[in-house]
């Protein structure tokens, strides 16, 4: 299982991008992952992708919930932080043992 990164809203929470979260982004945003630019995304696109790393713990979780928490409990400053340091362990290759497990 991926390594998720904190964030606190209205309670801690984990952003998580494994290759569900990763697939739900690209369904709801028609966008492949890799034609993102992290550097330039819209509001649109950043709340779909905190929502998709959001699911993995509350599958009843909507996008305007989300937006409803990001609004409460954070700025743009830290959620930009905390979704790339996210999408980063999502693209890390996972450690193997020394026997190459």
């Amino acid at each position: 299982m991926k390594k998720g990164v904190t964030i606190q809203l209205d309670k801690p929470r984990t952003l998580r991008y494994g290759m569900n979260a990763l697939a739900k982004i690209e369904d709801i945003t028609g966008k492949t992952i890799m034609s993102l630019d992290l550097n330039s995304l819209g509001i649109k696109d950043l709340l779909v992708i905190v929502y998709a790393g959001l699911c993995h713990e509350d599958k009843d979780l909507t996008l305007e919930q989300v937006g409803d928490l990001l609004d409460e409990y954070t700025d743009i400053t830290t959620l930009a932080e905390k979704v790339g340091e996210a999408l980063t362990e999502a693209f890390v290759k996972p450690k193997t043992t020394e026997k190459g497990e």
